[in-house]
């Protein structure tokens, strides 16, 4: 593009190009926002802003099951127009297998046009299979993604780890894209991080080297849990964050 000065034509200038120069490095997409209920116009405009940055947007909670659902398919068409991927939150993925209405609630997310789902057993028992799970989403065009850690099982032990880790291998075997390591909204007394909100790098690095970066996102909703992860494992991690709405105080998107 070129702008006109008064006497000379001047060729623009790109944020880009000046990243480049300064030596900050071209990464992809690592961030995975996850929407817990903002109005389409707050979510659309950090779609718009930050879309070529984001992984994965994920529809999070039940909240997307009790709104109105035009708002929540126009959520869905902004993201899939940015071509940032969509993924529905784990509970009601749970809800669904608890009240043995898994297939029904597929068709309702290949319907609303989200890319994957998220799977879990953070707070029920699921007796379901891996495979089974898969395949269903697979007939409906669905990828899987699974989450390891209870929501409600504290700090992550070393005997908790490996179980988790030999479940996430399990659903990875069964076609799983990626693991989603718990840490719910506060990053305290949960998963990776202790009462205190400090993240345990060892437990964090045991997921990496079981799964690889690329197939495991951390979820991190707050600043003082970002930036430990980013600090310890460099721009490459996968994190799963909060934007920030209205009247919200917490990390920006």
């Amino acid at each position: 593009m070129i702008t006109k000065g008064k006497h000379t034509e001047q060729e623009a200038h790109h944020t880009w190009e000046f990243l480049r120069m300064i030596g900050v490095p071209e990464t992809p997409p690592r961030t995975s926002p996850f929407d817990p209920g903002y109005d389409p116009a707050t979510l659309i405009s950090h779609l718009e802003q930050s879309g070529h940055l984001i992984s994965s947007l994920k529809i999070s909670m039940a909240c997307w099951l009790v709104a109105n659902e035009t708002a929540t398919r126009e959520k869905v068409r902004a993201a899939r127009r940015l071509n940032v991927p969509v993924c529905t939150g784990g509970g009601p993925f749970e809800i669904a297998v608890a009240f043995g209405k898994l297939p029904e609630f597929l068709d309702l997310c290949a319907d609303i046009g989200v890319t994957h789902i998220e799977a879990g057993a953070g707070f029920t028992d699921m007796q379901m299979k891996p495979k089974d799970v898969v395949r269903l989403a697979s007939e409906r065009g669905l990828g899987v993604q699974f989450e390891v850690g209870e929501k409600h099982g504290g700090t992550f032990t070393s005997d908790v780890v490996e179980q988790l880790m030999n479940r996430g291998r399990e659903w990875l075997d069964a076609g799983a894209q990626r693991i989603v390591v718990e840490g719910r909204e506060s990053a305290r007394d949960v998963g990776l991080f202790d009462e205190k909100g400090r993240l345990q790098p060892k437990f964090a690095e045991k997921f990496i080297e079981a799964y690889g970066m690329e197939r495991t996102v951390f979820e991190a909703p707050n600043k003082s849990s970002q930036f430990a992860l980013l600090n310890y494992f460099g721009p490459e991690v996968h994190d799963n964050l909060r934007p920030k709405g209205p009247n919200h105080n917490g990390p920006k998107g």
